[in-house]
């Protein structure tokens, strides 16, 4: 069994590839497309009053320190659990493995988890969804965390943009139930990327 040394050693093997694999134009495209969906009323979470007056989310700026090459560990034995959510509704999800990874030289491990409804359908059956918190909640990103949508790759490596994290839609209108970021995907330390807090 691989010992978390030897994963921390293989992530510095990595590292500058993930550098090197960063793609602004990607995160332009994210951001491009999120503020499309959100100014349309058909898919916007944002409530009446704020779509009226809608222009744009606002953005940390892209930084190539925060895209990462990551470990994937798997973690097969896990059973399925209720996720709490800022509603009374607990949707299935499943604990699929371990993500570890190296940033600005600080080693860090997140959990990735998979919606055991969504897992069912065809669109879905690789989304991974990894949620997190770091120092920046609650100040510049949203007190609740944020969100990163991830694809299941095929051996043990994976890449994490935190630019392209975004908010859960309960940032934007409480009439929405989201899941609640869990106590062991905090990180300590700020994460200047992805989307940040909505101003009203």
């Amino acid at each position: 069994m691989k010992t978390v040394l030897t994963i921390f050693i293989c992530l510095q093997l990595t590292f500058v590839v993930a550098q090197e694999s960063y793609n602004a134009e990607a995160v332009a495209q994210f951001q491009q497309e999120l503020n499309a969906q959100y100014s349309n009323p058909e898919k916007s979470p944002l409530t009446a009053k704020d779509l009226a007056v809608f222009k744009s989310l606002d953005f940390f700026p892209a930084n190539p320190t925060y895209f990462v090459t990551a470990k994937l560990v798997r973690t097969p034995s896990e059973q399925p659990f209720l996720m709490k959510t800022s509603t009374d509704r607990k949707p299935t999800y499943i604990k699929y493995g371990e993500v570890y990874f190296t940033m600005d030289g600080q080693e860090f491990k997140l959990n990735v988890y998979q919606n055991m409804e969504l897992s069912k359908k065809k669109e879905y059956v690789n989304y991974l969804f990894l949620p997190f918190s770091d120092v920046t909640s609650g100040h510049e990103s949203y007190l609740g965390g944020r969100y990163i949508d991830l694809q299941i790759p095929e051996g043990d490596v994976i890449t994490i943009d935190f630019n392209k994290a975004y908010n859960p839609y309960c940032a934007y209108n409480p009439g929405y139930s989201c899941p609640l970021v869990p106590l062991e995907n905090d990180l300590n330390v700020a994460i200047k990327a992805g989307v940040k807090k909505f101003h009203e």
